[in-house]
């Protein structure tokens, strides 16, 4: 009888699984194996509240499985190591897999694909995450795309959008595991995610729900509502698709087959997802070194630890930059505009180097993706992708006004100032009386002299490349 190990990754799903699906087409009986070895993923090993959300999404795996005739297999240990000893005792001939595209898991499944053919087990890996894969776009002289606009005109171009592989009604396989999850220890021994489970439902069908969610109530607004942090007009996807929870391709039908206003808009969101991807795999040192390396010149202020841990409690005394970072805690997510605006006061408010908030944010959000939060950060510190970069310094006081007009993000999220009124929640020291009773802090720098500072910087590296 002809038996094969799928091994799960970051593709907790049982619906377009490519994987999975490969497997049940050519083996009688399939044994699912998820292998705990976050050592390999160093130095971005998952952070604690992607640990959080492992542990509920590989518990909704294993029920799904159950309920189609089979178990989650569990184990620690070296990935490579595991595989051979699974092979072994179940009699596995071969060996599948969704492909992961960090620089660490590359290195990683290379070696197992070529050790494992080398013993006699056949190894087979897919694409199951990305509607493209990265080297497959490329530039006119075959490189690399380094600005986005021109690869999304590319990859929207020659996209091919397919119907999702089916979810097996049967996965023949093994009814027992001799580990748990519970024995991983995902979950924090101090309940700091408390308010998590109030905003999450983490698994497949948990990804179900947050798409027929955004498709019926949120989809037609994108365009303009995916900009107000006080709405529900963003899809809320982004841990789901980390996880594998759901395909990009998957959404892409949806979207196709919706006829929404608001699906280019979104479609477009994915894009940026894939150019991460494609930035990440062409440029793997970029997750630790500035993309841009005119940027190394960059004069960073001297690291302020005080400075930083205040900006990641959310003390900074800018209601929105503190409203986003005390979001972020409570429920490991934050609002996409609100990142842009947060990470913009860290790197050049406070001219903190970026890597200080990439870490912080890789520790703190669920949806914590090294090619999205690579991409998300050096864009915003202007050290990344993109043509022009360097004067893009977002006030957060005129973005409050502009995209909380009424301050119900701020009075959400920093309740102590929920008695001003809309002309001063964003710029509270201006009613000094108000600010005190409060007990808010003031500012901890002044917008415009470190704006001007982080100009000169920026100046001073545009002189620098200049001068040779």
């Amino acid at each position: 009888m002809s038996v094969a190990l799928v091994w799960f990754r970051r593709d907790l799903r049982l619906a377009d699984n490519p994987a999975l699906s490969a497997a049940l087409a050519s083996h009688a009986t399939v044994v699912p194996v998820y292998v705990h070895a976050p050592e390999e993923e160093a130095p971005w090993s998952p952070g604690a509240a992607s640990r959080w959300w492992l542990h509920h999404s590989l518990t909704s795996l294993d029920r799904d499985l159950r309920a189609c005739g089979a178990a989650l297999h569990v184990r620690e240990g070296g990935s490579l190591a595991t595989l051979r000893e699974l092979a072994a005792t179940t009699g596995a001939r071969a060996v599948y897999w969704n492909r992961q595209y960090e620089p660490a898991s590359i290195a990683r499944d290379t070696t197992i694909k070529y050790a494992l053919r080398a013993t006699g087990v056949d190894a087979s890996s897919f694409n199951a995450t990305l509607l493209c894969e990265p080297w497959e776009i490329a530039t006119g002289s075959g490189g690399p795309y380094r600005v986005f606009t021109p690869y999304w005109r590319n990859l929207r171009a020659r996209l091919e959008v397919r119907p999702p592989l089916p979810a097996p009604k049967r996965v023949p396989g093994p009814t027992s595991s001799p580990s748990t999850i519970e024995s991983l220890g995902l979950l924090p021994r101090i309940r700091w995610d408390a308010g998590f489970d109030a905003c999450w439902r983490p698994g497949e069908s948990g990804a179900e729900a947050a798409l027929r969610r955004f498709l019926d109530d949120a989809i037609d607004a994108y365009a303009g509502a995916r900009d107000l942090p006080s709405v529900s007009g963003t899809s809320r996807l982004s841990p789901h698709l980390h996880f594998g929870e759901i395909s990009p391709m998957r959404i892409a039908w949806e979207l196709e087959h919706a006829r929404s206003r608001g699906n280019e808009s979104y479609l477009r969101e994915l894009g940026w997802r894939e150019f991460s991807h494609h930035l990440l795999y062409h440029f793997p040192d970029s997750a630790e070194r500035n993309l841009n390396p005119a940027f190394d010149r960059y004069p960073w202020a001297r690291e302020a630890p005080r400075r930083i841990r205040r900006w990641q409690h959310g003390r900074t005394g800018i209601p929105i930059v503190d409203a986003g970072m005390r979001e972020l805690w409570a429920t490991g997510w934050m609002h996409n505009r609100v990142r842009m605006l947060v990470a913009s006061f860290l790197t050049k408010n406070l001219r903190q180097h970026w890597l200080h908030g990439a870490r912080w944010f890789w520790d703190t959000l669920v949806d914590a993706d090294l090619a999205n939060n690579t991409q998300g950060w050096q864009w915003t510190a202007g050290t990344g992708a993109d043509a022009a970069p360097y004067f893009r310094i977002f006030n957060p006081v005129t973005q409050g006004e502009r995209f909380d007009v009424d301050g119900h993000y701020v009075r959400r999220w920093v309740p102590e100032l929920s008695a001003l009124d809309a002309r001063t929640i964003h710029r509270p020291w201006t009613d000094p009386a108000a600010l005190r009773r409060s007990g808010y802090p003031q500012p901890l720098v002044d917008l415009g002299t470190s704006r001007t500072a982080a100009l000169a910087g920026y100046d001073a590296v545009r002189r620098a490349v200049a001068t040779g």
